[in-house]
């Protein structure tokens, strides 16, 4: 491995730990600033991504629509007051061509809620596009494959 494919790797690395933490510590608002515009934010189970089917429990398109997300969140959307706890690995970089990474990686999401009450909340894999181009790494696409098809109605926070 050169030194260009450790760079692209580390900063590929330092992009998905950035957006674990942005979201585990509650700082929605910085979340949408890790996309390019446009992009393509899915949530989708397993099933219905190998279905090949594009509707997902959470969608968005540009970075407006998850700035729109976010507002909601903290202004207008009801719901337990929770957080949540990421692992996430290995990352795998399968593919870099044209300014551009093909990333795969798994999670596990714990859920803390207000009372402190902790509980597995969701599994799955990453499947990122991520634009390598410029000085930051930003994601183009991240497709969020949950392994189970029960969606918890709680599920309102990115993953």
């Amino acid at each position: 491995m050169d030194a260009e494919d450790q760079a692209v790797r580390l900063g590929v690395a330092e992009l998905i730990g950035e957006y674990a933490e942005i979201i585990d510590e509650d700082r929605l608002e910085e979340w949408p600033d890790l996309f390019a515009d446009p992009c393509k934010y899915l949530i989708i189970s397993r099933s219905n991504h190998e279905a090949g089917m594009r509707q997902g429990v959470m969608y968005a398109a540009t970075r407006g629509m998850m700035l729109d997300r976010v507002f909601t969140l903290r202004q207008a959307n009801l719901y337990e007051p929770h957080r949540y706890r990421h692992t996430v690995g290995p990352i795998r970089v399968k593919e870099v061509a044209d300014g551009v990474a093909i990333v795969h990686s798994h999670f596990i999401v714990v859920r803390i809620m207000h009372t402190g009450e902790t509980t597995l909340f969701a599994t799955g894999r990453y499947l990122d596009r991520i634009d390598i181009s410029g000085d930051e790494y930003k994601f183009s696409d991240r497709i969020v494959v949950l392994d189970s098809d029960q969606i918890d109605t709680l599920l309102a926070i990115p993953l």
